[in-house]
């Protein structure tokens, strides 16, 4: 199987002398437990005897084991955040536009020319869980790299393919107003505090979508979403049935947890809609890309992640996602020159002979 390898990117060369995850940690209640860094394979090892991370660290001391984790974690996040920058050059968009300079803001990333630009515009959209913006899921970062673990890879193929990209960032709700002012903490207090817009993933992509997707020049939207956050897109598409459904040409679910029946309240338009335009990836014993019968549920066509751990399901099905993406995109602008009245007229003459 072919992956984006980070190697071979001077950029990336560059980013990693640049770049530290133990400068992030240091300082922290745990720097002397954390010297943990990233190698020039984006794998997560120890600086002094370059083995993997360690999660059960003090025997027998689950709270403080997970407090420790939770401090690399934020500090991954911090890491993430800066190779979206300057990998893939994309730029951090505050929302709600209309905040107030004292109102806690959430944010998203997107490439320079997502909202002008008349190419594909892919849109990122990442499961539940305590991990944010170009990460699929913390664990994986952690045990098996950053290759498997953040949407890189995924972002980099995209803009190679001369399409934008926009990287949601559904998990992003709260600000804790206590650790505002006194810097990161794991233990979370009382003073959480709803971001406007983004108090939940759902009104986060609702927001993203209404502000900035739905407006974008970009005629051929498509999707990638991964667990929780394929129930998300289902809910954009009830919540915006017809602008999604003329925007959108289709969707690559990844483990997807949406539930067309009950989401769709037996719609038979949108169930319609997901069985010609999506399709979805799942773990499976199964080799790569063989399709899968699911008996739970019927709404699109399914086939095998080529791999039976949650965590590694989206990096091991990149190619077939995109070679999905393309040929979709293919027959979408196939079908419209087909039916454009210029092509249309052309053909006509051709019959008639003038």
């Amino acid at each position: 199987m072919v992956m984006t390898d980070f190697t071979e990117e001077h950029t990336w060369l560059q980013i990693q002398r640049e770049l530290s995850l133990r400068k992030l940690t240091e300082g922290s209640k745990y720097q002397e437990e954390l010297k943990y860094d990233f190698n020039i394979k984006g794998e997560l090892r120890h600086l002094d005897t370059n083995e993997s991370f360690v999660f059960n660290y003090y025997k027998n001391e689950h709270e403080q084991n997970h407090e420790r984790y939770e401090v690399l974690g934020h500090s991954i996040t911090q890491y993430v955040y800066e190779l979206l920058g300057r990998v893939c050059m994309l730029q951090k968009v505050y929302i709600p536009t209309d905040a107030t300079e004292d109102e806690p803001r959430s944010f998203f990333f997107m490439s320079r020319d997502a909202l002008t630009s008349s190419s594909s515009l892919i849109i990122f959209l990442q499961d539940r869980g305590a991990f944010c913006a170009g990460q699929w899921g913390r664990r994986a970062i952690v045990s098996e790299g950053l290759k498997h673990g953040t949407q890189i890879p995924f972002i980099k193929m995209a803009l190679n393919s001369h399409w934008e990209v926009i990287v949601l960032n559904p998990n992003d709700n709260f600000t804790d107003m206590k650790t505002e002012k006194e810097g990161f903490s794991v233990r979370q207090s009382a003073c959480l505090i709803p971001k406007r817009g983004s108090s939940s993933p759902e009104e986060h992509t609702v927001y993203v979508w209404d502000h900035f997707i739905a407006r974008s020049a970009a005629r051929n939207v498509a999707f990638i979403a991964h667990g929780y956050g394929g129930l998300v897109f289902v809910d954009l598409l009830v919540q915006r049935k017809r602008e999604v459904m003329n925007k959108v040409y289709s969707v690559a679910f990844i483990d997807s947890t949406h539930n067309m029946q009950h989401q769709s309240r037996q719609d038979p338009e949108m169930q319609e809609w997901i069985h010609k335009n999506c399709r979805e990836w799942v773990s499976n014993s199964k080799p790569l890309n063989k399709t899968v019968h699911c008996l739970m549920r019927v709404n699109c066509p399914t086939f095998s992640a080529g791999t039976e751990k949650y965590g590694l399901a989206p990096s091991c099905c990149l190619q077939p996602i995109f070679k999905y993406l393309k040929s979709m995109l293919k027959a979408k602008i196939t079908t419209a020159l087909r039916n454009s009245p210029v092509a249309t007229r052309s053909s006509t003459r051709k019959k008639t002979g003038n």
